[in-house]
């Protein structure tokens, strides 16, 4: 079971709800497995991340003979902290994953945030088990990474990530705890900062282009100060170059950490007013400082008054933090990066008199599945409609904003793609469009292709971009919006998470249809056969019916397919030679008066097979409401006549007559014939019956019919008020799923 840790609930890796695939043995629970440890008297080795060279590597094996040791053989006296937990503590080995170092760095500034991922309940003290814990925020989810402590090293030393300190030991492990949920170490090499610090917080990243900055840029960092944002900046490096230091002072290819974000009253003997200053701090923490106007002891500051100079904390020592304007900010640095932090993160302590200033957040998740639901950019008009939707109002603009406009940030983030690289997943380049909707309630839900058709979008992403997130702040009018995530391609197959802040609630919801029944299509009914016509078809085809039945007068499932079969032919005539037995020439007579001279003849294209053995079974449990294994003549004629109308729908919708229909036309045939389906369900059924391609073929097509009307009529049953709602104890449903 999840457990909490204050407001936040934690999830083991492979419990259900983790959001990862069940691992062998046991849920691992660190607490359970120490104390199993102790009392064994032995040290834990963690057999779902073992010492073997596939930890390190998915694509290659090691260039050197790799020695997996613990802390205890590599230093004498190992802590998990040495005075606590500081940047000088991240070091960098053989592995290419500063983007995590980085992040790292920054987390050891808050720390809260810090102990939430690095939990202070352990150590190498007399419950020292050779076992840690790390938890990280995955794709919604936090969830807790348990290791041993047997790290890779060469020579007696290690060879990734560790501490400036030899025997301090949590950076390292915690690099090892992140390898593990990703597959590898291998997997950690290449990624951004953006991405290592939402999985420690759980926020959503922006990075802004400083030589293209948004006009209001410091107030977004005014507000991102204000609610507790992480923010960093860097100078682009000279490639040639590492690390450069600049006649400012800064360090190109170096990250920096802004540290505070304000107005300060300035007065100078020509004018009064207010200055925006930045904090920012070298990780380093030497005196590697930004040399130019604002800096330590520089003559601006004496036009600031006392009093603000002690609110402002304000220090000159040689410790890698100075002030600088926004001014020189915007233009002696490249980029910035803003992680807006989750609100459940945040407490009213943290705040102080900002508690109010907390964003607003919606999550939902999602998937691309090929054939009915990953239908691309709105290049690809036939099927972008096909892409889940998303509805959103925003009601209450900003405080403070002239223009009445609401702020919101929109991130598309795909799932599981590094874990995934040792298999050749890369990500998926994806991307999203918004637009506003007007009269929202007389709109299609979903909204349909001649909506995208004659609507264009009113925001949307930068780009389509091969990342694992996207996301873009964007200020719009108060009113009712539908965001479309997509991938740039249709039937790129993923997982995706969608989450929007803002600084006001939102109401957030997914633009879909309700499952349940509704009419049949017009056009299928037009393709009935007169009622005299069906009249006579019915007397025959119980004559015909009550001789392939015998005595009993019902007939079992291989019957059902013998019937079905013959009846679903337009070739038993031609192949059949005269004088065959009595069953063929009913059967004959049957398709002759039945079929002759209906558009019904025409759709009759079976392979010999037939329908599967499945199909026929589900079609006996649909109609046998005395749950006697058989069907008798008036349970038969009902299911025909549900036959005729999904054989009719189908030939509709395989124009062609190549035998399939593709799955994005799934949706829209089951609502022809009266069943209405969400994304989810339809993700679920072009899982269980498309093709690799995405097609659903006849028998799979009506195995979907018949299996939707099997579960809505049996929900019904036990919803006779219509409160969508219905009570089953264990046994009725696994007995009435079972059967179906």
């Amino acid at each position: 079971m999840p457990y909490r840790q204050g407001k936040t609930l934690v999830y083991y890796i492979g419990e259900r709800g983790s959001g990862f695939r069940p691992r062998a043995g046991d849920v691992q629970d660190f607490e359970v497995l120490r104390d199993q440890c102790i009392q064994r008297g032995a040290l834990f080795e963690d057999p779902d991340f073992d010492t073997v060279d596939s930890s390190l590597f998915y694509s290659k094996s090691p260039d050197k003979r790799f020695e997996w040791r613990r802390p205890s053989e590599i230093a004498s006296n190992p802590q998990l902290f040495i005075e606590g937990a500081s940047r000088f503590d991240v070091q960098q080995g053989e592995l290419g994953d500063c983007w995590l170092l980085a992040a790292v760095a920054n987390l050891t500034l808050n720390e809260k945030l810090f102990y939430q991922v690095v939990p202070n309940d352990q150590g190498f003290d007399n419950k020292y088990a050779g076992i840690f814990h790390f938890r990280f925020w995955q794709y919604g989810r936090w969830v807790d990474v348990v290791v041993d402590d047997r790290l890779p090293t060469y020579h007696g030393k290690l060879i990734f990530l560790h501490s400036a300190t030899e025997n301090e030991f949590w950076s390292a492990l915690l690099e090892k705890a992140y390898a593990k949920i990703h597959g590898s170490y291998e997997a950690l090499k290449g990624g951004s900062t953006c991405e290592a610090m939402e999985d420690f917080t759980g926020g959503v990243s922006e990075m802004y282009e400083l030589n293209e900055v948004p006009a209001n840029l410091f107030t977004i960092m005014l507000k991102a100060f204000q609610r507790q944002s992480l923010m960093g900046c860097s100078i682009e490096a000279d490639p040639s170059v590492t690390e450069m230091e600049t006649p400012q002072g800064l360090v190109k290819g170096h990250a920096y950490s802004i540290t505070r974000v304000t107005y300060v009253d300035i007065t100078t003997p020509n004018t009064t007013g207010k200055i925006p200053l930045l904090r920012l701090r070298n990780p380093w923490g030497n005196e590697a400082e930004w040399n130019g106007p604002w800096s330590d002891k520089s003559a601006e500051w004496r036009f600031i008054s006392e009093s603000d100079k002690q609110s402002l904390g304000l220090i000159f020592d040689a410790d890698g933090e100075f002030w600088m304007s926004y001014k020189d900010f915007v233009k002696f640095f490249s980029r910035l990066e803003i992680c807006n932090l989750n609100p459940d993160v945040l407490t009213k302590e943290q705040l102080g008199e900002d508690s109010n200033k907390r964003w607003e957040m919606s999550v939902f998740e999602g998937e691309w599945v090929r054939g009915a639901t990953a239908g691309g950019c709105r290049n690809f008009l036939d099927t972008f409609a096909s892409n889940p939707q998303y509805r959103i109002t925003l009601e209450d603009p900003d405080e403070e904003d002239d223009e009445r406009k609401c702020t919101v940030i929109i991130a598309l983030m795909q799932k599981n793609r590094r874990a995934q690289r040792k298999i050749g997943a890369e990500c998926l380049t994806i991307g999203f469009a918004v637009y506003q909707l007007i009269n929202p309630d007389s709109l299609p839900k979903p909204l349909d292709t001649n909506f995208f058709k004659y609507n264009a979008s009113t925001a949307r992403s930068p780009t389509f971009i091969n990342l694992r997130e996207i996301s873009s702040r964007f200020s719009l009018p108060p009113g009712t919006y539908c965001i479309v995530p997509s991938t740039f391609d249709p039937n790129d197959q993923g997982e995706f998470l969608l989450r929007v802040f803002s600084e006001h609630e939102n109401n957030m919801a997914e633009l879909d249809d309700e499952v349940g029944m509704g009419e049949v299509d017009v056009k299928i009914k037009e393709q009935e056969p007169e009622p005299d016509k069906v009249d006579k078809a019915n007397e025959k085809i119980k004559e015909f019916f009550l001789k392939l039945a015998g005595i009993d007068q019902e007939v079992d499932w291989m019957e059902l397919k013998d019937i079905l079969d013959y009846a679903m032919r337009n070739d038993v005539a031609s192949n059949t030679a005269a004088g065959d037995n009595l069953l063929i020439n009913l059967l004959q007579t049957f398709c002759e008066s039945f079929c002759q001279g209906s558009p019904l003849a025409s759709t009759f294209k079976m392979e010999k097979a037939g329908f599967s053995k499945d199909v026929c079974r589900s079609m006996i449990a649909m109609m046998d409401w005395d749950r006697s294994g058989k069907l008798g003549f008036e349970e038969f004629k009902s299911l025909w006549i549900d036959i005729r109308q999904w054989k009719t729908v189908f030939k509709m919708y395989d124009k062609e007559s190549k035998g399939y229909i593709n799955g994005f036309e799934l949706r829209q045939a089951l609502n022809s014939v009266g069943y209405h389906l969400n994304t989810h369900i339809l993700n679920i059924m072009c899982h269980r019956y498309a093709t690799k391609d995405g097609n659903i073929m006849f028998d799979d097509f009506i195995m979907c019919a018949v299996r939707l009307k099997t579960m809505i009529d049996m929900f019904k049953e036990r919803d006779p008020d219509n409160k969508n709602i219905a009570s089953f104890t264990m046994e009725e449903w696994v007995e009435k799923t079972l059967y179906s």
